[in-house]
């Protein structure tokens, strides 16, 4: 073979293994790959953008808040890995690390669900780091001063996600449709005895915001490892397993507010029937 000929043919086969190394072995950089491929895909997902709404393609519309118990098997994939493993973190961990390195805007829960009252940095950190004064005591038990104990948040402790979100019917596309609103970590609060106190909501973030966060992390899939979903993917393929226990009334009120034990139950079971059916009762004849 002539050489001018094999040089040419020897070109872009070097560049096509310097382009094929560089994407598939700069994750070697930092440590060796713990998988037997680069993953590069969900690095670079983009949320997939939503359908445009008008006003006037609303025919009817109703907002629902639900709980999402982590607890549930259904669910398990939001609460772990409780410890953050190399790509793959729990819910709650993706939404904290985000709104500390302020990618995303945590809002607070005390006053509304509104988004209105966004927390600066040093409230947020308040929340997610507890400093108590504490007693110092010598060999005998005498107090002999004070110290600060600074403690972090235990990830372990948040069990349940509120999800503030509107159900409508879009006529332009005649077609009943979802769209989740907001998040809100809930963790189980204790006294000094290891007593419940109940739940604590520690804030709220603005989904379509968060987005952009979720999209980029993935989720683990129990029957595929190969197909994960990202945590995006899961919302809005509707994944989880939850519960009804508020609608949009005229009293602003809970379902706890006026029934309790089965007869909640049965109340979050008729609002939740109640938007699967409304599409079905539209094509009636």
């Amino acid at each position: 073979m002539n050489k001018s000929v094999f040089k040419i043919l020897l070109i872009p086969a070097v560049l096509l293994t310097g382009i094929y190394v560089n994407a598939q072995g700069t994750d070697f950089l930092d440590s060796p790959r713990d998988d037997i491929y680069t993953k590069l895909e969900t690095p670079e997902r983009e949320p997939v953008p939503y359908v445009p709404l008008r006003e006037a393609d609303i025919a009817w519309k109703k907002r629902v808040w639900r709980i999402v118990d982590f607890r549930q098997k259904k669910n398990h994939p939001l609460y772990f890995p409780i410890q953050p493993k190399k790509n793959w973190k729990n819910l709650a961990t993706i939404l904290i690390d985000a709104v500390r390195q302020e990618k995303i805007t945590a809002y607070d829960p005390k006053l509304d669900d509104q988004f209105l009252d966004p927390l600066t940095p040093e409230e947020v950190e308040d929340i997610l780091v507890k400093i108590d004064t504490v007693n110092e005591f010598d060999e005998y038990g005498d107090v002999i001063g004070q110290k600060q104990r600074i403690t972090e948040l235990d990830i372990s402790t948040i069990k349940k996600l509120q999800i503030k979100e509107v159900w409508y019917f879009d006529k332009q596309r005649s077609i009943m449709d979802v769209r989740i609103l907001g998040l809100c970590l809930k963790k189980e609060s204790f006294d000094d005895y290891g007593n419940s106190l109940g739940d604590e909501n520690l804030f709220w973030v603005y989904y379509p915001e968060a987005r952009k966060i979720l999209a980029k992390a993935e989720v683990f899939n129990p029957f595929n490892t190969a197909a994960n979903l990202t945590y995006d993917d899961y919302f809005m393929k509707r994944l989880f397993d939850s519960y009804i226990y508020k609608e949009d009334n005229v009293y602003d009120r809970m379902i706890s507010d006026y029934a309790v034990g089965m007869d909640a139950l049965l109340e979050s079971e008729r609002i939740k029937n109640e938007l699967l059916e409304f599409e079905q009762y539209l094509w009636e004849y």
